[in-house]
């Protein structure tokens, strides 16, 4: 033992003397020396080169952000909170529609309305230290970018919620160095100006979320809440807040929704792990407790997933509604951006270019800024005229049409069918109610209501022929007008030309009774007899905006045949009579308001002058008639409800088209059927003609509107009779006040007058047993016609005057009486009978038996013959009479008279039973008496 001490004790001693030696220290001390030197030169090399590369790195850092302008607090506001946010859409009373037709459908929300378990989802999944950093985490960009040179297939990454909204708002999705630096370098500004609350708040507003179950693009959690779960995002459930928290990451590949119409996907599974994924975050968070936790991962969330998104596109619910919404507020929006530019209304409707600019604009800020706009359209009484539309039976067969297919080129025959077209309005304020666009979208989009242009038929007349006419003095309802053959047509002379629907002619009728049963040639005759005050001019100041030059110069204007017209421009027309003479412009939007709650425009009505109270009240009493006892008697047995209505039918060219358009005292309405592409409709359908089918359906919507709101179609009031009106007594052949003879022939009738345009002439048209019968014709006598020449009983119609309203002689002047009891004892005189100023030739006779006759006189103003025996005259035969005579025995000769009373010389003589001829007959036949009169022997041909 004591030896081993010893041992030991040597070996410390020898170590002290080796350490404590001279040459030890010294050679210690150089190896020290060295050491140091060397530790102090790497450290001083380690300083020097994370300086240089800090600086190559900050070198290049500010290369890439140089051109990066240095952006205001003002600037990153309005950038930051510049998201794109759909806007809504309501009828009538703020009934909520849904939203504008977009690629991506967002909702505005405040923070303070999102559901904390959604924010501590988002917090805990996008950015655990959102609260503490300034905007970025250093060593989650280290990471970031170790992983991009590495090409780690594990990515991280590298962004804050900071981070995340300046790419969204500000920069682009572009992967590159450059675009990251700049994102790094506007996310801590960003921060010095925002604080945490607002910059969370605009990102919960930005972020995209894929799908909603109407199949739309969504971005911002309201929208996401809305648009999968049906509810408000600060009433979400945790396990719905941690399903929509998980959605960013891969808003297409998470959402349980296809674009195939919101269908759901047949996978679930992605969108699901991800929430569980977002539960486990929130749970290691400390967001959420155990038991939150573990009653979240187990929840069933797909039976949260809504069938429909109720806040979605209104394209497949009221796709012609929402396609007018669309189309109208654009329209209206570029005019309110323009004005702010400094530009008028004229400039950019004269500018095409101009105009193009701005309705881009409109288009952009409808679908980006998040407006309300406020329609006129009541709901309820459009949704029931929709259904009547799909289910009317009575519309016809589809036609067959031959169509190019714009893929292949190749003709293909299609079947199309009739189409429908409908528009009610109130008529105080222009206020579109209601329409309906067509049968089926799908199959065609043109909006049959508002934007096809068809002729409109006879519901011209009143609005282009007796309104016009009557406000000019010409025409009251009491007018008399022909409804005979004419020769009206400009292009084709010598062709009758117009023809009524029926292929008739009535005769004489008052306007009253022309428009009650839709005569055309009394309407282009009157309408003929204005063009020279340029009528057109009325249409323009009703709203008719596709008139065509030809349409102002046209006569088949009269009855339809223009470029066209649409069925809310027909319809509101109309209203003015309603209106007491003064057009209402129909309008749907009401009101556009911007996110913030202003007004950025308010419909203003501004009425204008069109007609006198006088002339609409007339135009709407005639037209009364129109339903009560003319074309349109239809509608009775079919409406279930009674108003005052006036209105008119009407049928376009070759029955292409078949309107029916009615006004009452608080609204009007018109309906429109027929083809697209234009074709005939069947005259019987159902065993019902076109014009009643139309009827019908007219009335059908009409209820349907009734059930819905009672109050707005069926108004209590009538029309009222202004002031300035009179009821005078007039003559049915001239519709000037009776003369005797009019009324001894019970040719009276009685009608309203504007007071300052009431008849004040006489009618001078009838005379009473005045007239003469030649070649089947009648004519005025002359006063110094002989009387036993002369027609006697009822009376004689001059037709000149009718011939002066014409333009023309008429062919068969016979056709002006009407078929009707009254005028049983009236005879129409072709004209008065000129008397040719010389002595009639005499006749030439013969003799058959114990008859005398003879023939047609070849000279057209003889009226009748005298006949002679033994030199005494012993008959008068009337020209349109039987030219004969039979009377016993003895010589007889005869004589012609013409209208002024002038008598030929002695006819050949004819014996009769064998009798001796008188002395004077004797020296005649030795002697001939020269005369310049033509012999009988020498008879003319009979004038044509």
């Amino acid at each position: 033992m004591n030896r081993e001490k010893e041992r030991w004790k040597d070996r410390f001693d020898s170590v002290r003397s080796y350490l404590t030696d001279k040459q030890t220290i010294r050679g210690a001390r150089i190896t020290y020396n060295i050491l140091w030197n060397l530790l102090l030169l790497f450290i001083i090399v380690m300083v020097i080169g994370a300086g240089f590369a800090g600086g190559v790195g900050a070198g290049y850092f500010a290369s890439l952000v140089k051109e990066e302008p240095i952006r205001p607090y003002e600037k990153m506001k309005k950038d930051i909170y510049n998201y794109e946010e759909t806007s809504d859409l309501y009828f009538s009373n703020d009934v909520y529609l849904g939203k504008l037709r977009t690629d991506l459908y967002r909702e505005e929300v405040k923070l303070d309305q999102v559901s904390n378990y959604l924010v501590d989802a988002v917090i805990a999944t996008e950015d655990e230290y959102f609260y503490q950093h300034d905007g970025v985490v250093p060593k989650a960009i280290i990471r970031a970018l170790l992983q991009e040179v590495t090409n780690s297939s594990t990515q991280s990454g590298g962004s804050t919620l900071t981070q995340q909204l300046i790419k969204n708002q500000i920069l682009t999705n572009e992967i590159s160095f450059e675009r990251k630096a700049k994102e790094i370098l506007l996310a801590l500004r960003l921060e010095k100006f925002f604080d945490k609350r607002e910059i969370l708040e605009a990102y919960l507003n930005v972020a995209t979320f894929g799908r909603n179950a109407s199949g739309n693009n969504i971005a911002g959690v309201q929208a996401a809440a809305n648009g999968i779960f049906g509810k408000d995002a600060k009433d979400l459930t945790l396990p719905q807040a941690a399903f929509i928290a998980g959605l960013p990451q891969s808003p297409f590949g998470y959402t349980p929704f296809s674009s195939e119409h919101g269908k759901l996907k047949e996978d679930l599974s992605p969108g699901l792990a991800r929430m569980k994924t977002v539960l486990s975050r929130m749970h290691a968070a400390g967001s959420i407790s155990d038991k939150e936790y573990k009653d979240a991962m187990k929840y069933d969330i797909a039976k949260d997933y809504i069938a429909k998104a109720e806040n979605g596109s209104t394209i497949e619910e009221y796709p012609y509604l929402t396609f007018e919404i669309e189309k109208r507020a654009t329209e209206i929006l570029a005019k309110v951006l323009a004005k702010k530019d400094g530009y008028e209304e004229k400039d950019i409707k004269n500018d095409k270019n101009l105009r193009n600019e701005y309705l881009s604009k409109a288009d952009r800020d409808l679908r980006q800024n998040g407006y309300k706009i406020h329609t006129t359209i009541n709901k309820d009484i459009y949704d029931r005229m929709q259904e009547v539309a799909v289910n009317y039976p009575h519309y016809g067969n589809a036609k067959a049409e031959q169509v190019r297919n714009p893929e292949t080129g190749v003709l293909e025959t299609v079947m199309e069918p009739v189409e429908l077209g409908a528009t009610l309005i109130e008529n105080k304020t222009g206020k579109i109610i209601s329409f309906v666009g067509g049968r089926d979208f799908k199959r065609e989009q043109l909006n049959h209501a508002t934007s096809a242009l068809r002729q409109n038929g006879s519901t011209m007349k009143p609005l282009l022929v007796y309104a016009p006419a009557m406000e000019l003095g010409k025409l009251h309802p009491g007018s008399v007008l022909p409804d005979v053959e004419v020769y009206l047509d400009p292009g084709r002379p010598g062709v009758p030309w117009p023809h009524n629907y029926d292929l008739r002619y009535s005769g004489l009728t008052s306007v009253r009774h022309a428009l009650t049963k839709s005569y055309n040639v009394p309407a282009v005759i009157a309408y003929k007899n204005i063009l020279r005050y340029n009528p057109v001019s009325y249409l323009e100041k009703m709203g008719f905006t596709s008139l065509e030059k030809e349409d102002f110069v046209n006569p088949a204007a009269s009855i339809g045949s223009i470029g066209g017209v649409t069925v809310e421009e027909n319809t509101n027309a109309f209203g003015t009579f309603a209106n007491e003479g003064k057009f209402i412009d129909a309008y749907l939007i009401d009101k556009i308001v911007d996110k913030d709650g202003g007004i950025v425009y308010q419909h203003k009505v501004k009425p204008v002058d069109v007609f006198s109270p006088q002339t609409s009240y007339l135009t709407l009493d005639m037209m009364r008639d129109v339903i009560s006892r003319g074309t349109a008697t239809a509608v009775n047995s079919r409406l279930k409800f009674s108003s005052d209505w006036a209105g008119k039918t009407g049928t376009g060219h070759e029955y292409h088209d078949s309107w029916f358009v009615a006004t009452n005292p608080n609204v009007s309405f018109g309906v429109w059927i027929g083809y697209d592409t234009p074709k005939s409709l069947e005259r019987y359908y159902n065993g019902l003609t076109y014009g009643v089918r139309t009827n019908y359906l007219w009335a059908d919507l009409m209820n349907a509107a009734y059930d819905a709101a009672p109050d707005i179609v069926d108004p209590n009031e009538r029309f009222q009779m202004p002031g300035g009106i009179v009821s005078r007594s007039y003559c049915t052949v001239s519709g000037m006040l009776p003369s005797n003879a009019c009324s001894k022939a019970g040719l009276v009738a009685s009608d309203l007058f504007i007071a300052k345009y009431a008849p004040s002439k006489v009618d001078d048209t009838l005379a009473v047993s005045k007239f003469v019968l030649v070649g089947g014709k009648s004519y005025f006598a002359l006063d110094n016609t002989p009387a036993e020449f002369v027609e006697t009983g009822g009376v004689v119609l001059n037709p000149e005057y009718m011939e002066s309203i014409i333009g023309h002689r008429i062919k068969n002047p016979a056709q002006l009486l009407p078929q009707k009891e009254a005028w049983t004892n009236t005879l129409v005189a072709s004209s008065k009978l000129n008397d040719n100023g010389s002595t009639p030739a005499p006749p030439k006779i013969s003799s058959s038996g114990d008859k005398l006759t003879w023939g047609t006189h070849p000279e057209s103003d003889v009226v009748g013959y005298r006949v002679y025996r033994g030199g005494k005259k012993v008959s008068s035969i009337k020209a349109g009479t039987a030219l004969s005579y039979s009377g016993g025995k003895g010589e007889f000769y005869v004589t012609a008279v013409d209208v002024a009373g002038k008598e030929s010389g002695p006819s050949n003589a004819v014996k009769i039973g064998g009798a001796k001829p008188d002395e004077r007959q004797k020296k005649k036949e030795e002697k001939p008496k020269k005369t310049t009169d033509v012999p009988a022997a020498e008879e003319t041909k009979p004038a044509e």
